[in-house]
């Protein structure tokens, strides 16, 4: 059986919703991340990195978000997650979720932990005061121009409507009001209407 370890209101969250719209049968492990439990040994054991989300299948350990949307998408086709028989469509899925991975993330990351990047507490304060504009740019680009719509990738469900709602809800934390792009908006409030998303929202909240 599979296993995913998460965090709450981590990116952990699009792997998850992934995992339930399958309807496979896998196991959720939550780390309390203000214990620290990605940092005990135990769980250093699993990931290295000491981060989440990490997927143990029977072939080992998967980390980082991309990697995990398309293994669920190509072991459980019949949920059509992708489309995994059209290589340019697939690519352009993973496009999108490489740009919310290495560019989207990252701009976010920036305000809750700067540190990654800077000892002075200066540079620090004037990288989490940058954050609100960079996130509006990146959202400016998904809103205008790569979200086909009514899903992210067009008429169809896939793995990178999850990540995105994922991301999209840590918006208001970093300054920006969500409802200011308006089809990224009217994505997050159908995202809601999903029984998959509602289960794990409850889940992780528990």
């Amino acid at each position: 059986m599979l296993k995913l370890y998460y965090a709450p209101g981590t990116c952990a969250v699009a792997s998850h919703i992934a995992l339930e719209e399958t309807g496979v049968d896998y196991e959720a492990v939550r780390l309390n991340f203000a214990a620290e439990d990605q940092r005990k040994a135990d769980y250093l054991a699993i990931n290295p990195k000491g981060r989440v989300p990490a997927l143990v299948t029977d072939r080992g350990t998967l980390t980082e978000t991309p990697a995990i949307l398309a293994y669920i998408a190509q072991t459980f086709p019949a949920a059509r997650l992708a489309p995994i028989e059209d290589p340019f469509a697939f690519a352009e899925v993973q496009a999108f979720n490489a740009y919310l991975c290495s560019t989207v993330h990252i701009a976010h990351a920036h305000r809750p932990r700067a540190y990654r990047w800077a000892d002075d507490e200066a540079a620090i304060k004037a990288m989490q005061r940058k954050v609100a504009q960079n996130m509006t740019d990146c959202f400016d680009l998904i809103e205008a121009q790569m979200f086909k719509g009514p899903w992210v990738m067009g008429d169809s469900y896939t793995i990178a409507d999850p990540y995105l709602f994922t991301i999209t809800r840590w918006l208001e934390g970093d300054s920006v009001d969500p409802r200011r792009f308006a089809r990224v908006w009217d994505h997050h409030q159908r995202m809601l209407d999903r029984p998959a998303v509602a289960r794990v929202l409850a889940a992780q909240a528990a």
